[in-house]
């Protein structure tokens, strides 16, 4: 009787993700409204304005791939931004000393962390719970002391500079309007590639290993492989980050890589919304966004911002995405209450 139950909700686990647009395809309209959007929002907004937006993005792609490995699968990582951190010294590197085109970059910045997020995933195999938080966390501080003890390959604490921006068509994209643009393109495909995952039978298989791993053995999925794959492909997706955030600041140095960054990275997927497709949006634009909006306060923006956190944090325990998801059902059900009358 357990397993056939089990079963259907393994097979039930994509609704989940689909309930803030109330049908199947809810999230997959949203996305391509918000691409819409984005790339007419910079008009007027000048080149700061603009930076900012294609900031949050390039977080956004980040926080994916942790809401994949910590959302979905369940599984606690600490070294996103060591990840980022390798995809950004990886394209800076290639693009800078070798001549090498950014779509080449871009392909070996997310297949080298795809093939690190891989080996550092079985230890995950043996660990459990918080367990696998302090194997990240050691990994994370290892690759942060490389990026700034290493001078003779990262710079050090001076860093890499003059980090050239993509061509397309021919046409250098340096504007920030351009670039920007581009961006909203790279995340939109990203995006839409997680959307499709999650879907797949990989999504619901992700989502098993995240609810009760015994059931879902049981089942016949192999957590072994599922519990790797989560950890690559999250860890893609932040080399992907880095990749993008090497030429829109076209300076980088290790301190937007440090440890502290991975937990502002895990902060905004929890107040966005684990498990939730459009939660990195959400977690990015407070963890991004926000504290630009909130520098009009001097010195007194970043006690705001934690207190904003904080409260959002108590009121809300499964993000804004859950908070959102609750908000659209009650008004959908006041609304068939109201045509039932």
């Amino acid at each position: 009787m357990t397993a056939p139950a089990s079963r259907a909700a393994v097979q039930a686990a994509p609704a989940r993700s689909a309930a803030l647009g109330g049908f199947a395809d809810g999230p997959l309209i949203a996305l391509v409204i918000g691409a819409v959007i984005l790339w007419f929002a910079p008009s007027g907004m000048g080149r700061y304005g603009t930076y900012v937006l294609s900031l949050w993005l390039v977080m956004a792609i980040a926080v994916m791939g942790l809401n994949l490995t910590l959302g979905y699968a369940g599984l606690k990582s600490l070294a996103q931004a060591a990840f980022m951190g390798i995809g950004a010294y990886i394209t800076a590197l290639l693009t800078t000393k070798t001549g090498i085109s950014w779509y080449a970059a871009f392909a070996i910045s997310g297949i080298v962390t795809f093939a690190v997020g891989l080996l550092l995933g079985f230890p995950a195999l043996r660990v459990k719970a918080h367990y696998l938080a302090f194997v990240t966390l050691a990994f994370s501080t290892l690759v942060w002391l490389v990026m700034r003890n290493e001078q003779w390959l990262t710079g050090g604490v001076f860093g890499l500079s003059n980090i050239p921006r993509p061509s397309l068509f021919g046409f250098k994209l340096d504007g920030a309007l351009a670039f920007h643009r581009f961006v909203v393109v790279v995340t939109f495909l990203l995006a839409v590639l997680l959307w499709w995952m999650i879907r797949s039978p990989w999504g619901r298989a992700f989502t098993a290993l995240r609810e009760n791993p015994i059931r879902a053995a049981s089942l016949g999925i192999d957590t072994r492989m599922y519990t790797l794959l989560a950890f690559a492909i999250g860890s893609a997706y932040a080399g992907f980050a880095g990749a993008l955030y090497a030429p829109l600041v076209e300076f980088i140095d290790p301190s937007p890589f440090s440890l502290s960054q991975s937990f502002f990275l895990l902060l905004m997927v929890v107040a966005g919304g684990a498990g939730y497709l459009l939660g990195p949006f959400i977690g990015a634009l407070l963890g991004v966004v926000l504290p630009e909006w909130l520098r009009f306060a001097g010195s007194l923006y970043l006690i705001i911002f934690a207190a904003i956190v904080m409260l959002l944090l108590i009121a809300c325990p499964q993000g804004m995405s859950g908070l959102i998801e609750r908000g659209w059902a009650w008004i959908t059900g006041r609304n068939k209450a109201g045509g039932s009358r």
